[in-house]
């Protein structure tokens, strides 16, 4: 067995390392509303601490933040009033914003942060020298952010310095963490982002989407029903990854039968090959070198016009294993408002 003991350099942060009240006196501006930006900006006002929102003219959240008791502003004007101002959108719109908001109305002594070092890893965004660059990054969806810091839990999150121009970035950064609920590892913003961009790529959403589909499509080849194989290679997955979600692999196996055990022993390295771990190794690779971040940056920029994206997106909607999916969870007991998306 492999020893990767050497490779815990990190540190880990809990929340008696955290000083909210370093947070006392400081606006803070959450710019986006989205799935990590109201979590963040209504975890933050709960904290107590002086929140504001950054939208741009007509967005669609500006309404349901005022409701939610926020004063809301176009991210220039929110830039300017804050102390601290957390950039909330989608990485690829990171850079405009930033280039035409925020940057004219940075002051010395100000804090610029992220949920993701996407844009400062890969120079898409160059702060100036005399502000604090950190990053506050759950590893966790922001709806869960919100819902686990309602019951008085908190998601971890990975806590990095990028610049500290004031003495005390790190500090404020574990006071912001533990504002929205949690403490966490210590990190950099390279380990965050090539990790967190190989983990969606080759496990979570890349790979396990992948690994389902084709199970269900194998299955369906067989001449089986493809409702039968929406549940055994795409409903049970939920059950499987809670189980290891509370007890690791060892809990899930304890909790499955025999036989289900011994199938996974014989049958997971025959999936996943050598061949796989090599394909693995060329997306890590891609990743560290900045060949995704090139691809992804062009095809989102006006030029590309998301043409590639929206292709992918079109065909995966239209896969199979979605048509009979819509039809399977209509059997489901949940209700049409726990839903994500109307389908």
């Amino acid at each position: 067995m492999k020893d990767y003991t050497k490779n815990m350099t990190a540190p880990i942060y809990y929340q008696s390392d955290c000083n909210l009240d370093l947070l006392k006196g400081k606006k803070i501006a959450i710019i986006g509303y989205g799935s990590q930006g109201h979590a963040h900006a209504l975890n933050l006002k709960d904290s107590g601490c002086d929140v504001i929102i950054g939208l741009y003219k007509g967005s669609k959240s500006w309404a349901k933040a005022e409701a939610q008791g926020f004063k809301v502003y176009t991210s220039a004007e929110a830039a300017k009033q804050a102390d601290i101002i957390m950039i909330l959108i989608n990485d690829e719109k990171q850079a405009a914003l930033y280039k035409n908001d925020i940057e004219p109305n940075l002051e010395a002594g100000n804090m610029l942060m992220f949920a993701h070092g996407f844009n400062i890893h890969f120079g898409c965004i160059k702060p100036p020298k005399d502000v604090d660059v950190t990053m506050v990054a759950p590893k966790g969806p922001g709806h869960t952010v919100r819902s686990e810091y309602q019951v008085g839990k908190g998601v971890p999150c990975l806590v990095a310095v990028e610049q500290d121009a004031t003495g005390q970035a790190k500090d404020l950064a574990l006071a912001y963490a533990l504002g929205i609920g949690g403490g966490g590892g210590g990190a950099t913003f390279r380990t965050e982002t090539e990790t967190d961009l190989f983990g969606e790529q080759a496990v979570l959403c890349g790979g396990v989407c992948a690994l389902m589909q084709a199970g269900f499509e194998t299955l369906c080849d067989a001449g089986y029903d493809p409702r039968n194989a929406y549940f055994e290679c795409i409903h049970e997955m939920k059950l499987i990854v809670d189980l290891i979600y509370q007890s690791g692999f060892a809990g899930m196996r304890y909790s499955i039968s025999n036989t289900a055990e011994y199938g996974d022993y014989i049958t997971g390295p025959k999936i996943i090959t050598e061949d796989t771990k090599k394909a693995m190794r060329k997306v890590l690779s891609d990743i560290q070198d900045g060949t995704f971040a090139k691809d992804f940056l062009l095809d989102m920029s006006d030029a590309g016009s998301q043409v590639h994206f929206k292709a992918m997106r079109k065909i995966a909607a239209e896969a199979p294993a979605e048509v009979f999916g819509k039809e399977v969870r209509k059997l489901y007991s949940w209700s049409d408002e726990d839903k994500l998306i109307n389908n």
